[in-house]
């Protein structure tokens, strides 16, 4: 009479992850048939039987059981399987999507990569298209791409992706403590003529400590009409509860925060204040020396100390260079600001430097294209880029430790 407690048991202990590697033995010698008949030729074949059986497996997850298995613990059934082609750089894949009843379920093997990988296609098919490129880009496509592609099925392409993009770049926005702006350059073609535009992009941190991507936007230059505009916008989409913006010195951005968000304190990005003191020293003097003075006045453990630390600096300079110390009394105190903020926060808060390791991988996107067709090239590419970090960052653990509400704007 015991028997069927443990059975139970055994249920309830139910782990996917214990089955999830249990492949059936036909699949793999499959795969080294493929790979041992046909060599490289044989790789798009077994691609297609693999994600066919990870989607099967990753369906199981969803349902919380294997096929035809009995358990309380399951979630849903499984619903057959729908076909589809999606284009690789290995050709085109024949799939089987497994489909699910009663639970949600798309597989991530086609849903992760995506966004990005279609908006780069894009941007170099529209290049093709529209005779903009050079034989080495046509090259790229070719590579990337896997196939010819006409005016046509991009137009099509573009319209379906620009309005899922547009969509996410659009959402509501909430309470953000801090916010971090940035901008990069890229090559794009305006009227016929390739100028150099910027690419604005802004993320923040939630009450709750978690980092969102807040909106990016192309423009042709940094002036303050464009950073106003763009600071609008997120304003416009429901921003608000900002107490601290962290940013380098950027051409204008100074004045646009002045006018759209008065009052919100500003911290100058203490890594390129570093990079910038370097600038400044006038021959003979030790980089290594002055470096490390600097660092010590952004390692004090608070705000009087490191303004004596600084003061110090500008005494010592002063009479080897009045250049430097001027610099070092207005463009330092720039970078105080997170001493107003709690300890913990302030290692994250006193450099833009998350905000540059995500314009670096926006880079490595944008420098197979070397230059784009139009604006809306670039953003729908930086658009999917963001897209997909942002909802990386929603299962990521927590950036900071709750902040403290505040009444600033």
């Amino acid at each position: 009479m015991t028997h069927q407690p443990q059975a139970t048991e055994r249920e309830a202990n139910f782990q996917p992850e214990s089955w999830r590697d249990e492949v059936p033995a036909g699949t793999w010698n499959d795969l080294l048939d493929l790979l041992c008949d046909h060599g490289f030729a044989g790789m798009a074949q077994a691609m297609q039987v693999l994600f066919n059986e990870a989607m099967k497996l990753e369906r199981a997850d969803a349902l919380g059981a294997r096929p035809y298995e009995r358990t309380p613990l399951r979630r849903g059934q499984a619903n057959g399987f729908k076909p589809k082609t999606i284009e690789t750089r290995l050709g085109p894949l024949e799939l089987r999507v497994p489909q699910t009843r009663g639970v949600p379920f798309y597989p991530s093997a086609l849903e992760k990569g995506q966004r990005s990988e279609r908006a780069l296609k894009l941007a170099i098919a529209e290049m093709y298209v529209q005779g903009v490129t050079t034989r080495k880009v046509t090259a790229v496509m070719e590579e990337l791409c896997g196939l010819q592609v006409t005016s046509t099925q991009v137009s099509r392409a573009v319209q379906a992706l620009d309005a899922e993009l547009t969509a996410w770049r659009e959402r509501p926005l909430g309470e953000i403590a801090y916010v971090f702006l940035d901008a990069r350059y890229e090559k794009v073609r305006v009227n016929g003529v390739v100028v150099t535009c910027a690419l604005l992009v802004a993320i923040g941190i939630t009450p709750e400590g978690r980092r969102t991507v807040l909106g990016v936007s192309v423009s042709l230059s940094e002036a303050e009409v464009h950073w106003r505009d763009f600071l609008a916008s997120l304003q416009a989409r429901g921003l608000h509860g900002v107490q601290l913006v962290v940013s380098d010195d950027h051409a204008g951005l100074k004045a646009a925060l002045a006018a759209r968000l008065a009052g919100v304190k500003w911290q100058r990005c203490q890594f390129h204040l570093a990079h910038n003191l370097l600038d400044y020293l006038p021959p003979g003097v030790s980089q290594k020396e002055a470096s490390a003075e600097l660092r010590g006045v952004f390692n004090a453990p608070n705000r009087v100390e490191a303004e004596r630390l600084l003061a110090l600096m500008v005494k010592k300079y002063a009479p080897i260079s009045k250049k430097l110390a001027a610099w070092l009394e207005a463009s330092i105190p720039e970078g105080l600001t997170v001493f107003d903020f709690p300890v913990e926060h302030r290692r994250r808060l006193r450099t833009n430097n998350s905000l540059e390791r995500l314009n670096r991988e926006i880079k490595r996107r944008t420098r197979v294209a070397t230059q784009f067709p139009n604006e809306a090239s670039l953003l729908r590419l930086a658009t999917a880029v963001l897209m997909e970090t942002d909802e990386e960052w929603q299962s990521d653990k927590r950036y900071l430790s709750q902040v403290t509400p505040s009444t600033a704007y």
